[in-house]
C-alpha cells in the first residue's frame, strides 16, 4: 500500500520561473550554513547576533547567508527597536527540511 500519492503524473509542464524557483530552493538546502540556519528558525526567531552565538559562526556569514534566504523568501523578519528577528517564511519548504532530517536519521 503506498504511503502517499504524487499529484504530478509527469505531464505537467514546468514553465522557467518554476523551474528557476525550485532550482533556487535546492541550492539554499545544498548549503550547510543555510540548513543550519533554517533549522534553528524551525524552532524559534532569532537575531543575528543570537543565530551566530548558538551556531558560532560570525554574524556576517550569518547576514549573507540571510540576504540569500529572504531574496527566495524562505525567511522573513520583523523589527523591534534596532533589532531584526528572523523567522522561517516557507511551511512547505521548511517541512521538506524536517522530512530530509528525519530521513538521514532513520538510517
Amino acid at each position: 500500500m503506498k504511503e502517499f500519492e504524487l499529484k504530478n503524473n509527469g505531464t505537467q509542464h514546468l514553465d522557467s520561473k518554476t523551474l528557476l524557483t525550485v532550482s533556487q530552493t535546492f541550492k539554499a538546502l545544498g548549503n550547510s550554513t543555510r540548513i543550519r540556519i533554517l533549522h534553528l528558525l524551525l524552532n524559534k526567531e532569532c537575531s543575528v547576533n543570537e543565530m551566530a552565538e548558538i551556531l558560532g559562526i560570525q554574524q556576517s556569514t550569518i547576514s549573507h547567508q540571510l540576504r540569500f534566504l529572504k531574496g527566495i523568501f524562505l525567511v522573513k523578519y520583523r523589527r523591534s527597536g534596532r533589532t531584526l528577528y528572523y523567522s522561517y517564511n516557507d511551511k512547505h519548504v521548511m517541512l521538506i527540511l524536517e522530512q530530509m532530517i528525519d530521513h538521514v536519521n532513520h538510517r
